[in-house]
C-alpha cells in the first residue's frame, strides 16, 4: 500500500499540473518529494512554495496528511496484532495495564486517532494563523492557507515548509514557533501516551510503564536539547548570535525540539556549529515516542538501553523500573533495533561517502535525517546525484515502516526452545 500510494503521488507530481512551470517535475524529483512527505520526513529537492503550483501543494498535503495518520494507526493496530497472539487471560491482562482499547476494537481505534489528528491540527491551525495574517505581509486568504499547510506538517512532523528558508522568516516569533514546536511533540509523542494522558492527565501514579518512560525520557530530551543548542549558540553570528536574547531563547528552543522529527528550522541549520550538528545528529537518531509521526529509534528503546547499561552497572541481573520488571523479549527487541538502525545509518554514510563530495559530518547528518525521517538538512540533499536521492528515499521509507515492522516481527517469531545448551562465556573488554 505504502509503495503503491508513493508512486500515484509522484506521477501525480509529475504532471504539468504540479508545477508552476507547467512542464511537471522529473520522475526522480517527483519521486523523492512524494516519498518524503509520505514517509513524513520534509527532507526536499525542491521548493514547495515555489515550485509546485496549488494542485502539487494539495497532493503533497494529502500525502503528508495520509502518511502521518496511516503510520500511527498502522503501528497502534500492530500492536493490537501483537497482543492477539496471546491467550485470553494474557490479552486481558495487557488490555489491563495499557488501558487504551479494547482487543479488537479496530473501528474505535481509527476514529480515536482521526479524532486527535483533526483536534490538534485545528488548534494549531487556530493558534498561529491571526499571527501569520497580523504579523507579517500575508493576507487573510494566504494566512489561512499557510496555517492549514503547517499545521498539518507540525502535527505529523513531517518538516515541509511553503517558504524555502522553512520558518527562518518566523525568527524568534514564540507566537508561530512555540505553538508548531507543541504540535510537533503532540504528534510525535505516540498515539497510546495520547490518548491516556487526556483520561489521566492528573493522575500520573496510574499511568502505564511505557507512558512513564515515554514522558519522562521525551521531556528529559527536550529539555538537554533545547539549554545545549541554545548554549552553543548563542555566540554563533550566523544563527543566534545576532539576534536580541528572547529571540535567541526561542530559536534555541526550537532548534532543540525538531530535531526529535519535526524538522522544520527558524535558523539555518548548515551555518550552525559542527557541535551543535552532531548532538542534532543524536537527536534525530532517537526520536520521538511510539505509534506516533515521529520517526527515529524512539524514546522508549532508549530509555530501555539505558536501563539495561543501568542495571549491569549496579550488578542486578533484572532490569526494574517504575515499580515494573521489564522482560527479556524487549530487551533484547530494543538492543536489535538500536543495533540494526546504527548499522543502516553507518552502512549508508559509508556509500554515499565514497561517492559524493562533501565531508563526513554534512552526509551524516542527511542521513539520520532521511532514516529518522526529520527532514533537517544542511542544504546539499538537492545537489546530491539522482542515486544518491534514491538511496536517500529508500532510507526514508525504512526508517518510516521499518522499525516498527521489524520489532512486530520479533514478536510474532518469539519461539521457545524445548531444551538449553551449555553456557560458555567469551571475553567482553
Amino acid at each position: 500500500m505504502f509503495v503503491t500510494v508513493d508512486l500515484v503521488g509522484a506521477l501525480l507530481l509529475s504532471t504539468p499540473w504540479a508545477t508552476t512551470d507547467g512542464r511537471g517535475l522529473p520522475f526522480e524529483q517527483a519521486f523523492f518529494t512524494a516519498t518524503s512527505a509520505l514517509a513524513v520526513c520534509g527532507l526536499s529537492v525542491v521548493s514547495i512554495g515555489d515550485d509546485l503550483s496549488g494542485f502539487g501543494q494539495g497532493v503533497v498535503l494529502a500525502l503528508m496528511q495520509a502518511g502521518g495518520m496511516g503510520i500511527m494507526t498502522l503501528a497502534s493496530l500492530l500492536g493490537t496484532a501483537v497482543i492477539h497472539r496471546f491467550g485470553l487471560r494474557m490479552q486481558l491482562n495487557v488490555q489491563a495495564e495499557m488501558r487504551t482499547l479494547w482487543v479488537g476494537d479496530v473501528r474505535g481505534l481509527v476514529s480515536r486517532v482521526l479524532m486527535i489528528f483533526l483536534v490538534c491540527q485545528a488548534i494549531t491551525f487556530l493558534l498561529i494563523t491571526p499571527r501569520m495574517w497580523l504579523g507579517y505581509d500575508l493576507t487573510l486568504g494566504q494566512a489561512v492557507y499557510s496555517g492549514v499547510f503547517h499545521a498539518v506538517s507540525s502535527f505529523n512532523n513531517a518538516g515541509m515548509s511553503l517558504y524555502p528558508d522553512s520558518f527562518v522568516r518566523f525568527s524568534g516569533d514564540a507566537l508561530v514557533l512555540f505553538p508548531i514546536a507543541l504540535s510537533s511533540i503532540l504528534g510525535g509523542i505516540g498515539f497510546p501516551v495520547l490518548l491516556e494522558l487526556r483520561r489521566q492527565l492528573r493522575t500520573p501514579h496510574r499511568w502505564t510503564l511505557h507512558t512513564k518512560l515515554t514522558v519522562a525520557t521525551t521531556s528529559l530530551l527536550f529539555v538537554v536539547g533545547a539549554l545545549l543548542v541554545t548554549t552553543m549558540e548563542w555566540n554563533n553570528p550566523n544563527t543566534l548570535g545576532q539576534l536580541h536574547w528572547w529571540a535567541r531563547v526561542t530559536d534555541g528552543v526550537f532548534a532543540g525540539v525538531m530535531p526529535r522529527s519535526g524538522g522544520l528550522n527558524s535558523v539555518p541549520t548548515g551555518e550552525m556549529q559542527d557541535s551543535t550538528l552532531l548532538l542534532t545528529i543524536m537527536l534525530m537518531f532517537v526520536g520521538n515516542g511510539s505509534a506516533g509521526t515521529a520517526g527515529g529509534i524512539k524514546v522508549a528503546t532508549l530509555a530501555v538501553i539505558f536501563l539495561v547499561v543501568l542495571a549491569e552497572v549496579r550488578a542486578h541481573d533484572r532490569v526494574h523500573v517504575f515499580g515494573r520488571q521489564l522482560p527479556y523479549d524487549v530487551i533484547r527487541q530494543a538492543l536489535s533495533l538500536v543495533f540494526l538502525s546504527a548499522t543502516v545509518v553507518a552502512a549508508s554514510t559509508l556509500v554515499m561517502l565514497y561517492a559524493t563530495r562533501y565531508s563526513l559530518l554534512e552526509v551524516l547528518f542527511e542521513v539520520v535525517s532521511a532514516f529518522g525521517v526529520v527532514g533537517l538538512s544542511t542544504g546539499i540533499t538537492p545537489d546530491l546525484a539522482p542515486w544518491n536521492q534514491y538511496l536517500m528515499a529508500v532510507l526514508m521509507v525504512a526508517g518510516r515502516i521499518g522499525p516498527v515492522t521489524f520489532v512486530t516481527a520479533l514478536a510474532f517469531r518469539d519461539r521457545h526452545r524445548r531444551y538449553e545448551l551449555a553456557e560458555a562465556r567469551p571475553i567482553i573488554g
